[in-house]
């Protein structure tokens, strides 16, 4: 099993999560706009999750879900019923579909103007700032005493939450301004296989 990934991207919470499962694995940090990966994922994203099949899974809320599927076990994902399970979901449908898009003017202001321009860039990423700070609210709504992301316990959703709320640090209003995000973003840095992996994808 090989996880490819780019450093500081949402790829990092499929390692997170690989590690806490306790899975056999090895990662290989990609450049996403390389030749050579476009063969493996020709969206030219990451991760991407080789299992030695027809081809590598892709799209980081599948592989987390996967994950957490194939080691039972290690109890990272939804609870029993179908209720609990709608509840999962609909978290990692609101981190992948509202949280990480969120972020997208910020980080690739050029997809949302035709004017090159840098003031025009600069306007579509301060546009960014108010629907990052809605997310954030969101997220640490959802958060409440509870310290994790789903009900009160570490999930893969967690791992997802933690590595895409980094990328707020600097912004206007970050992740450290809201009281239950700031108490679940310090007690994930105090996790040893969060630590580990940061450490190791940025050497």
């Amino acid at each position: 099993m090989k996880l490819y990934y780019a450093p500081g991207t949402c790829a990092l919470a499929c390692w997170i999560a690989l590690e806490w499962a306790g899975a056999k694995h090895e990662v290989e940090q990609a450049d996403p706009r390389s030749e050579s990966y476009r063969k493996i994922n020709p969206l030219g994203m990451v991760p991407a999750l080789d299992i030695g099949g027809s081809r590598p899974m892709t799209q980081a809320d599948a592989i987390l879900q996967y994950i957490a599927e194939r080691y039972p076990d290690s109890d990272l994902g939804a609870d029993t019923g179908l209720e609990a399970r709608f509840e999962f979901n609909e978290i990692m449908s609101f981190l992948t579909g509202d949280f990480h898009p969120a972020f997208w003017p910020y980080f690739a202001p050029q997809r949302f103007t035709t004017d090159e321009t840098e003031e025009s860039l600069e306007a579509a990423r301060t546009a960014s700032y108010a629907r990052v700070e809605r997310v954030l609210d969101h997220l640490d709504n959802t958060i409440g005493r509870t310290g994790h992301v789903y009900r009160s316990k570490r999930t893969v959703a967690d791992a997802y939450a933690f590595v895409m709320t980094r990328w707020s640090t600097n912004f206007p209003k970050s992740w450290r301004e809201f009281p239950h995000l700031s108490h679940f973003m310090d007690s994930m840095h105090e996790d040893n296989v969060v630590t580990s992996v940061l450490a190791r994808s940025q050497a």
